[in-house]
């Protein structure tokens, strides 16, 4: 009997040792590939493009995958620059998400100061030069894994465009591509490392155009209908609707158009309106309200309103099953380690803020948490997490304290900072994918959570309607 315990045990500790030996192989070939995959990140960073403008982004990314053995499904759901990347064969299914989008307005140098390489152009404030390329570095390496093991499987990398503002998302996941994944992982650029099982806001938007008659503003004014007047009598109206709304509300807006000059009449005008809350069905009563605030000042100024929804985002449903298999391999990973070089550009960054904080926070690992009330962003992910078990993470590649959408996240994403948290991100997502190819029992439990949390009855309606993709909405 102790001879087979004994066995038993040195069965264990061999299995146990082979397993480490291929996660620390694959992380060596990780790093190996790290130049490679910087060079692809900086290219987009150095290129950014909007929102379903992403032509040579997507590109890239696709041509990637596709020389390291993927099939390609270019222009899925209608949307030119998203695409499907395919290997393996079977269950499970395991879909890795990879944004790519800019934002307008941001544009920066890699310097610790503020300095545009074109005024008013487009930036990566967002990181998502850094996320499509971490999540298809991941893809490719758990690809190779599976190639080297023979283990049954498919895993798949999405290339998701307009993140901000377009929901990219939601049109795949309206269109049905993701209804055989059993788990979908994630990650962000953040200036902490964290993978807790949160949530997010939801948010509903739409553009509201006001149209009028223009006239001359002083010899015939009378013969005039503002539709600027349109457009501030509604935001005022909205203004004062917000003592009337759950108090985690939050609801934006811009002007877009609001006339050419002061001496005509303007006989249109716009404005582009958020709307989020940590609850979808708060959302859509809210977005109402807004809407009839616009029905009521255009009746009251004489002018008509029509609306168009760009986009609608679910909260983030949080999976705590697959949330604790990333958060212990970003605990394996570890943190970001700054050089010399890294520290002093740092420092210079640090000096712009007017918070405290420590460059030793880069290092750290986040302690799990469980969220279900979203506060902060909103993210097109979140209509993903209703339809399948999907988790996500944070890592430190922007300076400690940073705020996203700001010149001094464009900045730290085009140096070694933003590279060595991209691949902190590429190695934690590669390694939680290798453990659910290992272990079939993780997906049926992260679904079972799922449908608990859905709640009874859930009927998946996306909040855009059967609207097509707004492929001009930074046009």
């Amino acid at each position: 009997m102790k001879r087979i315990t004994a066995l038993l045990v040195l069965l264990v500790l061999t299995t146990t040792l082979n397993a480490q030996k291929k996660e620390k192989d694959v992380l060596s070939k990780l790093d190996g590939k790290k130049d490679e995959y910087a060079a692809i990140a900086k290219q987009i960073w150095s290129n950014p493009e909007l929102g379903y403008l992403e032509e040579n982004s997507s590109a890239l990314l696709q041509k990637t995958l596709k020389d390291a053995g993927f099939n390609i499904t270019a222009g899925v759901a209608d949307i030119p620059t998203a695409f499907v990347a395919e290997y393996g064969s079977g269950a499970p299914v395991i879909a890795i998400l990879a944004e790519f989008d800019a934002l307008p307005g941001v544009s920066q140098k890699a310097v610790p100061y503020k300095d545009a390489v074109v005024d008013g152009g487009a930036g990566h404030a967002c990181g998502h030069h850094l996320f499509g390329t971490a999540s298809t570095a991941a893809g490719i390496s758990v690809k190779d894994w599976l190639a080297a093991t023979g283990k049954q499987g498919t895993v798949r990398v999405y290339g998701t465009p307009a993140e901000e503002g377009g929901a990219g998302k939601v049109y795949m996941a309206r269109a049905g591509l993701l209804d055989d994944v059993d788990a979908v992982l994630h990650w962000h650029p953040g200036s902490r490392n964290a993978a807790g099982a949160t949530s997010s806001l939801a948010n509903k938007s739409a553009k509201f155009r006001f149209y009028g008659e223009a006239s001359h503003a002083a010899a015939s004014p009378e013969r005039g209908r503002s539709a600027l007047d349109g457009v501030e009598a509604m935001n005022y109206m909205v203004n004062l609707l917000r003592e009337h709304v759950p108090q985690e509300t939050r609801i934006h807006y811009v002007i877009t158009r609001g006339g050419e000059a002061p001496n005509v009449v303007p006989a249109f005008a716009e404005a582009f309106y958020y709307v989020r809350n940590p609850d979808v069905a708060n959302v859509k009563a809210i977005f109402e309200k807004v809407v009839k605030a616009a029905e009521g000042a255009a009746l009251g100024t004489h002018t008509e309103m029509e609306y168009e929804v760009i986009h609608g985002l679910y909260n983030v449903l949080p999976n705590e099953t697959l949330a604790r298999l990333m958060h212990t391999n970003l605990v394996k990973v570890g943190g970001v380690e700054y050089s010399t070089a890294d520290t002093e550009f740092a420092r210079k960054i640090l000096d712009t803020y007017s918070i405290d904080v420590s460059l030793e926070d880069a290092q750290k690992i986040e302690e799990f948490v469980v969220r279900e009330k979203g506060t902060g962003g909103s993210t097109d992910v979140g209509d993903v997490s209703w339809l399948v078990p999907t988790a996500g993470m944070s890592a430190a590649t922007w300076v400690p304290g940073t705020s996203a959408h700001t010149w001094q996240a464009v900045a730290a994403g085009g140096t070694d900072i933003g590279i060595n948290g991209m691949m902190v991100a590429a190695k934690t997502l590669t390694l939680t994918a290798i453990d659910i190819f290992n272990d079939p029992s993780v997906t049926k439990k992260a679904k079972a959570e799922l449908i608990r949390r859905q709640g009874k009855n859930f009927v998946y309606e996306a909040l855009v309607g059967d609207r097509k993709p707004p492929l001009d909405y930074r046009k």
